[in-house]
């Protein structure tokens, strides 16, 4: 299954921005993970079919109530297999 790695850039740290994605995700039937940046941005991982990656490329362009997405830059990456989706803290 395809990979994607995302850079969500905006007003998205202090709104339960990683959260909503997490949950999103699991509803999506996604794995992977999201975490904060020192730079104030949300980064993410996620594994998924193809279908359920573009639906929650859409929901990060939106993000959580509060939020103020201002740019999502997604690219895809090598197939990599996660267990579950987390919020990690690295």
């Amino acid at each position: 299954m395809p990979t994607i790695h995302l850079l969500i850039k905006g007003k998205v740290q202090g709104v339960s921005y990683r959260v909503s994605a997490r949950e999103t995700a699991e509803r999506l039937s996604l794995t992977g993970w999201v975490k904060n940046t020192a730079e104030g941005q949300v980064e993410a991982m996620a594994t998924g079919n193809e279908e359920a990656l573009q639906q929650f490329i859409s929901w990060c362009k939106k993000g959580p109530p509060g939020a103020k997405v201002t740019e999502v830059l997604v690219n895809p990456v090598g197939e990599t297999p996660f267990t579950r989706f987390s919020i990690t803290r690295e």
